[in-house]
């Protein structure tokens, strides 16, 4: 009944995160069509430049007014530099795409080796309320618990943010049609500029509380940005709650398998996406 408990809450937990990296990138696809694959760099900068700040002396959630602006303000950036130049050159939305998905590896090889040249193979770590206490028998590590607390509070903010707010309203209608949006007045470049930073400041949010529970290094990138594809698909390709669902079923299924082997966890990740591509190629949610 334990190892039961641990498996569920460990793999809620993993949810969490998986869910925050996985809400990003659907952001940023749904509405600015950018298959982002540098998406699990920003995780990793954020993750390894908040242990660097807990080292010298920062509060581990002091980070976060630190760590995701920055990230917001270098994925607005890029947006309204490189990929809004792309968009005015590509002849058509297919062509942007497949542009700007080749543009974006170009980007997670300069991220990737940014990090690689400041930080080398090496893990960094640090401890914060790094004991643990019993529940229903399982034994669970606190700097996980408040983890999973961040991470649902994001969540929340970030539904909450898209469904009441006016951004929000015009960000979901240019995912919709831009061409609608325009004329009801969004400023269509602005508004794929802010979903890109956001996007951005969501995996950062989530490298964060990587960085506060396990010992990242520069290469937990592509990992997970590959896990974030993952969840993106099976949730449903553009769908924010489909993100979270997809996010808390990659956990718990990561945690379920990995009892058993390690090995194992990836393997059943990509079978998962099999067969659901098999039985409703649109996701769990998608439309």
């Amino acid at each position: 009944m334990s190892t039961v408990v641990n498996i569920v809450i460990y793999g809620i937990i993993m949810g969490g995160v998986y869910g925050l990296i996985s809400m990003g990138l659907t952001l940023q696809y749904g509405v600015g069509k950018i298959l982002n694959v540098s998406h699990g760099e920003f995780l990793m900068l954020s993750a390894m430049t908040s242990c660097v700040l807990v080292k010298a002396g920062v509060h581990p959630l002091l980070t976060f007014v630190i760590c995701l602006p920055a990230a917001f303000i270098v994925g607005f950036i890029l947006n309204m530099t490189l990929y809004r130049w792309l968009r005015n050159f590509s002849k058509d939305e297919a062509t942007f795409e497949s542009n700007a998905m080749l543009m974006s590896f170009g980007l997670y090889f300069i991220l990737a080796n940014i990090g690689l040249k400041i930080w080398g193979t090496l893990s960094k770590s640090y401890q914060f309320y790094s004991y643990p206490v019993k529940i229903l028998g399982a034994t669970i590590i606190v700097n996980r618990l408040i983890g999973l607390g961040i991470a649902i509070v994001f969540i929340i903010a970030f539904f909450i943010f898209l469904n009441k707010t006016r951004l929000g309203k015009a960000i979901r209608a240019t995912s919709q049609s831009t061409t609608a949006a325009a004329m009801m007045g969004v400023r269509i470049n602005k508004t794929m500029a802010i979903c890109f930073g956001t996007g951005g400041l969501l995996a950062a949010a989530a490298g964060i509380l990587i960085g506060m529970s396990f010992s990242p290094t520069a290469q937990i990138g592509l990992t997970n940005t590959v896990i974030a594809l993952i969840v993106v698909v099976l949730g449903g390709m553009g769908s924010i709650p489909g993100a979270v669902l997809g996010g808390l079923l990659i956990g718990l299924v990561g945690q379920a398998v990995s009892f058993f082997d390690t090995s194992l966890v990836t393997v059943a990740y990509y079978l998962m996406i099999i067969i659901l591509l098999l039985i409703r190629p649109k996701g769990l949610l998608g439309r």
